[in-house]
């Protein structure tokens, strides 16, 4: 094998798995994101890409993306037990209950994100899933719905879309439904955390381990 044949070889071996993974001293593959931070290690390790199905765990992964927009992920995961005592566990029809003096205990908790648009939109948005109940749809399945039929296999972070024809038609459809703050951005990211695509780079231990994707 000449010189620059092997090195092609080596560049193609290379390439089949992401050079932006960081192997961590427990010998495992996560993103830069994933490999510092303990509470975000813990997160992608046990909890990111996995399928949420359920109408209170979608409500709740639906409010927390809204509340991170503009924001690091990290900031959220922190406050996130003070947000699930806040939010009554995001039970939806607890918070659709929520008035005026709850949106005042809201803007004084220190412990999540003071934003009232936010909050607001949270209350409207359990509002939105307690009607698509009563129309006889479910929140999760509506969502899941617009799984694609395939999903992306990124080699390296820049390789990640930000959003998609899917997470495009799903803000479209969420907001017929009287979601807000539901755009297009933060519908895939919100379709990556609950696995509905596989955003893992290619080669992380968390690669096509949830159980939707196979590759």
């Amino acid at each position: 094998m000449t010189q620059e044949t092997n090195a092609n070889a080596t560049a193609h071996a290379t390439d089949a798995i992401s050079i932006d993974l960081i192997i961590g001293e427990d010998g495992l593959a996560r993103p830069p994101w994933a490999a510092g931070d303990p509470l975000l290690r813990a997160y992608y390790d046990t909890e990111w890409g996995m399928p949420v199905r359920d109408e209170a765990g979608m409500f709740e992964r639906i409010s927390l993306e809204a509340f991170q927009s503009g924001l690091s992920w990290a900031t959220i995961l922190r406050k996130r037990p003070a947000f699930r005592a806040a939010f009554a566990g995001f039970d939806p029809e607890r918070v659709a209950s929520f008035a005026d003096a709850d949106i005042a205990r809201l803007l004084g908790d220190a412990g999540i994100v003071r934003n009232r648009r936010k909050i607001e939109a949270t209350i409207q948005n359990a509002r939105a899933t307690l009607a698509l109940r009563d129309g006889g749809s479910d929140l999760a399945e509506l969502v899941w719905s617009f799984r694609p039929a395939q999903t992306p296999r990124p080699l390296r972070i820049a390789e990640i879309p930000v959003k998609s024809a899917e997470s495009e038609a799903l803000a479209k459809r969420l907001r017929a439904e009287g979601f807000t703050f539901v755009g297009p951005t933060t519908m895939f990211a919100l379709m990556e955390a609950c696995a509905i695509v596989d955003t893992h780079l290619v080669g992380s231990h968390r690669r096509a381990t949830s159980g939707v994707w196979t590759a």
